[in-house]
């Protein structure tokens, strides 16, 4: 219950912390007369502090143990917290949420390494998933909390304030916690205690007669043929990579808009596109919960990959017949007749874990790591930032020149070019069905999957600064993503956009079914046997 709760509590802060900022930005920026610069530069400073955490954050990982990091993670947290509470200053605000990057990123990775460690292996997929269900909680609770404190004088301290609830009652969970399981003493005296059930009756038996000898690995050999740490590295790469480039980052950018094309009105059409798909991905994540440790990780990665492969390919073909218009316009929110302003900010994490970067409005798309942060203004900017703008759509999070607001908000459907009405219509039904089956066969694949596997295939010598190194690259693949997103659209045409997200799922399904082995129901130690003993694919 206590491991399960340190997971469910790390996913909760860490999805809170990224969708709490869409929110407090309509605040801050009339109280600090924030430029559109400024205001990029305070969304994506949590970014810049997890990748900070990605480089360094896998050596405290490895040295000092999973549960000391967490605590520490914790205690960084509650000040960064503070720091952003207590701010007066633009500068203040910014190193409070670089604080906070560094503590969400340094505690995504010891949690689940630490959770992974703790409980029996056919427990193992539940529990580690459960982190990725607590970031999309955690994403829901922030949207809710931005509408409450909305009006509220100086709301956006609470807004903050609040991280500081969920973060205390994790660090106390841990205190009960036994010290990291796979240090060998503590493992046996913990195991004769009864604080925990480590593995099965048989698997006990068979680690007495087999003690499990750790050895300690240098950082070079992730890249070596010791132990076959090369191909493990491959795997972790493969899934990371695969879970940015098959379009996660941008796929929702487009939610807002579809939900209006098909005829809801622009409030209807924000709360639908934020809380809707929210609650679509909740689901599909207790669903990959619930068959983590039954269906295996390869089925649901492979059937994940498929759908989603399935979906970009017919958004990309619809997208031929009703375009969905999309331009680049960055503006500065500082006039508070601006309602429409913060619907360029994009928050975007994780994977699942763990994973979720926020990334500047003029530059990217939308992604949560969680991939729900996509509307979180939008279903919030009319009744946050007042009602002198009744015209503006909440749109999505690459935001419309001024000229097309305008236009967009005058008709219910977006002007196309050339196609009937009725047409038009079916075709944008289809999209938006594509769009919920995308969210759902992420949350079920991709989202969580992709984190458990990391913290299962490498050696515990090594497990933290390889989880670190892995979740470096998705957190700059995200980036890459999301800022060459309008380059490429510009380049090729938004179709042929989709169309190769749905060529790299293809790719993706490719890949897991040679590399990626199934690791349900063994032990970490039977997990690490069978990649040192397989030397080719």
């Amino acid at each position: 219950l206590l491991s399960a709760t340190v997971s469910l509590l790390g996913g909760l802060i860490f999805g809170y912390e990224l969708g709490i900022i869409s929110g407090a930005l309509l605040q801050l920026q009339i109280e600090f007369q924030l430029s559109c610069f400024k205001q990029e530069v305070l969304v994506s400073a949590l970014l810049i502090g997890a990748l900070l955490a990605s480089l360094v954050g896998g050596i405290l990982i490895d040295r000092h143990g999973r549960r000391r990091a967490i605590l520490v993670s914790n205690l960084v947290l509650l000040v960064g917290s503070l720091i952003l509470t207590l701010a007066r200053s633009f500068i203040g605000l910014v190193t409070g949420r670089i604080t906070v990057g560094f503590a969400i990123s340094v505690s995504s990775m010891a949690c689940c390494i630490y959770v992974s460690e703790m409980v029996a292996a056919h427990q193992r997929g539940l529990l580690v998933s459960l982190y990725e269900a607590g970031i999309t909680i955690g994403i829901l609770l922030s949207y809710a909390l931005n509408y409450i404190f909305a009006d509220v004088d100086e709301g956006w301290r609470y807004m903050f304030g609040l991280a500081i609830a969920p973060t205390a009652m994790q660090f106390l969970s841990i205190l009960f916690l036994p010290v990291n399981p796979v240090k060998l003493s503590s493992w046996d005296s913990d195991c004769q205690k009864g604080l925990i059930q480590l593995q099965n009756t048989e698997g006990r038996e068979t680690v007495k007669r087999e003690p499990y000898k750790e050895k300690h690995y240098s950082f070079l050999d992730l890249f070596r043929t010791r132990d076959n740490m090369r191909r493990r590295t491959l795997v972790g790469l493969g899934l990371v990579l695969f879970q940015q480039f098959t379009g996660q980052p941008n796929v929702l950018g487009y939610a807002s808009k579809i939900f209006h094309s098909v005829g809801f009105q622009s409030n209807s059409s924000a709360i639908l596109a934020s809380v809707g798909l929210g609650a679509i991905k909740v689901v599909a994540t207790l669903i990959a919960m619930a068959f983590a440790d039954k269906a295996g990780r390869r089925v649901l990665l492979m059937a994940g990959c498929v759908v989603m492969a399935l979906s970009v390919t017919i958004i990309g073909l619809t997208s031929h017949s009703a375009p969905l218009p999309m331009a680049r316009d960055c503006k500065a929110a500082v006039d508070p007749n601006a309602s429409h302003s913060l619907t360029q900010y994009l928050l975007t994490p994780v994977s699942s874990q763990p994973t979720v970067s926020p990334i500047p409005p003029a530059l990217g798309a939308v992604k949560s790591q969680a991939d729900l942060g996509f509307a979180a203004t939008r279903s919030l900017t009319k009744v946050f930032a007042g009602t002198q703008n009744r015209e503006v759509v909440p749109d999505s999070s690459l935001t419309q020149p001024r000229d097309f607001v305008g236009q967009f908000s005058k008709e219910t459907v977006p002007p196309f070019h050339g196609a009937p009405w009725a047409k038009r219509m079916v075709l944008n039904w289809i999209t938006l069905l594509s769009m919920m089956a995308f969210v759902s066969a992420f949350s079920i694949g991709f989202g969580p999957m992709t984190w458990l596997i990391l913290s299962e295939i490498y050696p515990a010598g090594i497990r933290g600064r390889a989880f670190a190194f892995c979740n470096s690259f998705n957190w700059a693949a995200n980036l890459l993503i999301s800022l060459s997103f309008l380059d490429l659209i510009d380049a090729i045409g938004f179709s042929w956009m989709f169309l190769l997200y749905g060529l790299m799922g293809v790719m993706a399904v490719t890949f897991i079914y040679l590399f990626v082995p199934e690791t349900k129901g063994q032990s970490l130690e039977e997990v690490d046997q069978q990649f040192t003993r397989k030397r080719y694919v």
